[in-house]
């Protein structure tokens, strides 16, 4: 996610204090309330953990080998954490996962439409989750604990965080891949000459929304797109 393996190490030192100074850090919840800072810790290793692998699960079973032989066909975190983004988490409220790999000439399908499927898997994993976490509420939650429900309620709020962000158009982002891949070759190939701005523009929306725009910019983006996801998990039969 964002690309931001790229930078430097100062470079990345900076972004951290400024995600710490403007978005605050979750890490302190472990001081104010370690119960919900340790449900917040699974829900983002489970999130990321699903995400990536669907990726990685997808691109296999259209044909290309390339996740399963780096490792990638797995549910285990320490093959799709990486240290640096989920420093970024607990420190400055963003950060990232490791991409999965693969190479679209290897899928069995049009390589344009295996990318786009490729991509939306991490997303629509994350939904499915999303949606496993309210049916374990709505029929296990006494049994779980209040700890336990507050895990899955914290399962539920990071996967459709992680499934809308995910979703949106702007490159790296898994939504840009889907819909990029699913345009016409001649309107992909017009907006490639924008695709190594797409993490600056992601730093701003992230960064300068409220203090230059005095407006939750991301947040506007992200709620119709979360609100969408929710009302498709109700809609499902035997979830409300």
């Amino acid at each position: 996610m964002f690309g931001l393996t790229r930078l430097s190490p100062i470079q990345i030192v900076v972004l951290l204090l400024i995600g710490f100074v403007l978005l605050g850090a979750p890490i302190l919840g472990l001081l104010y309330n370690p119960q919900r800072f340790l449900a917040l810790i699974i829900a983002l290793v489970v999130g990321i953990t699903v995400h990536e692998a669907a990726h990685a699960l997808v691109a296999v079973a259209l044909g290309d080998p390339t996740p399963r032989l780096m490792g990638r066909l797995s549910l285990n975190p320490l093959r799709h954490l990486d240290p640096i983004g989920s420093l970024a988490l607990l420190v400055a409220s963003f950060g990232w996962g490791k991409p999965v790999v693969f190479d679209p000439r290897r899928l069995r399908t049009d390589p344009r439409l295996g990318s786009a499927l490729v991509a939306v898997a991490g997303p629509i994993a994350n939904i499915l989750m999303a949606l496993l976490a309210v049916v374990l509420l709505k029929n296990g939650s006494v049994a779980l604990g209040e700890a336990g429900a507050q895990v899955l309620q914290m399962l539920f709020a990071v996967n459709v965080g992680l499934a809308a962000f995910n979703l949106l158009p702007i490159p790296p982002l898994d939504g840009f891949g889907f819909v990029e891949n699913l345009l016409p070759k001649p309107l992909a190939a017009a907006l490639a000459p924008l695709v190594p701005y797409g993490p600056l523009v992601l730093l701003a929306l992230i960064f300068l929304g409220p203090p230059l725009f005095h407006r939750d910019v991301l947040g506007e983006l992200l709620r119709p797109i979360q609100s969408t996801i929710v009302s498709l998990i109700l809609a499902v039969p035997g979830v409300r």
